[in-house]
């Protein structure tokens, strides 16, 4: 079983370098998008660069911004209005929502409903040319329809998960509330800079934080 982390844990930080002209290394290592689990699958390995003494395996920051950025160019090729991006999680709920109104995609957070991508007859049945979740197992069902209507998938994984019909990964901490607003931030804006609405140097004018799902009770997973 795979110990989940808390949004404040963090890794040693030292470098200043700028991952974009707004967001510095330090800055975004401090939302532990890099942070893994204790837990490492076989699909996961690749992306892993060390493992702290603690057990908690920490994956290669370079890898993660390489592939959101392949990913940010598909999406912009794709038709944006028929892809569908999936959260059943609670901290995904905010940064997908901010994510499809910047660029135009279509958001399902919460429970997916049976039917969504491969029952015509669904009054809410969504015809997607391209589907992205943000956890293999809490978004099982969405992973599986997709892949029966023949739609790839890509998806956020942590070290613990397994990616079968998953066509394209974008490693990250896919459990913690900071570190889902700053990959889906990172990923807006590779979007908006492939579309030509963003140029490379310009500033996106959302925050990290505005991605970023607000605790209003205990319990929120």
């Amino acid at each position: 079983m795979s110990r989940r982390k808390s949004d404040e844990e963090k890794d040693e930080i030292g470098s200043e370098k700028f991952i974009v002209p707004e967001l510095t290394e330090k800055a975004l290592l401090a939302t532990g998008i890099r942070v893994g689990t204790i837990v490492k699958t076989k699909d996961m390995e690749s992306f892993i660069g060390r493992t702290r003494p603690d057990g908690l395996h920490i994956i290669d920051l370079e890898k993660i911004i390489s592939r959101v950025d392949i990913v940010g160019g598909f999406i912009a090729r794709s038709d944006i209005k028929r892809t569908v991006v999936c959260s059943a999680r609670e901290y995904g709920k905010t940064p997908v929502e901010m994510f499809c109104s910047l660029t135009g995609a279509i958001p399902m957070v919460g429970r997916f409903m049976p039917g969504t991508f491969t029952n015509p007859l669904f009054l809410k049945h969504i015809d997607p040319e391209l589907v992205i979740i943000t956890d293999p197992v809490m978004d099982a069902q969405a992973i599986d329809e997709a892949s029966k209507a023949g739609v790839p998938v890509i998806a956020i994984c942590d070290t613990d998960n397994v990616t079968s019909n998953v066509d394209f990964i974008i490693p990250g901490n896919n459990r913690g509330r900071r570190a889902l607003a700053a990959i889906f931030w990172l990923l807006t804006r590779s979007v908006l800079v492939h579309l030509g609405a963003l140029s490379p140097n310009q500033q996106l004018k959302n925050s990290i934080e505005d991605f970023e799902t607000k605790v209003l009770e205990e319990g929120v997973k």
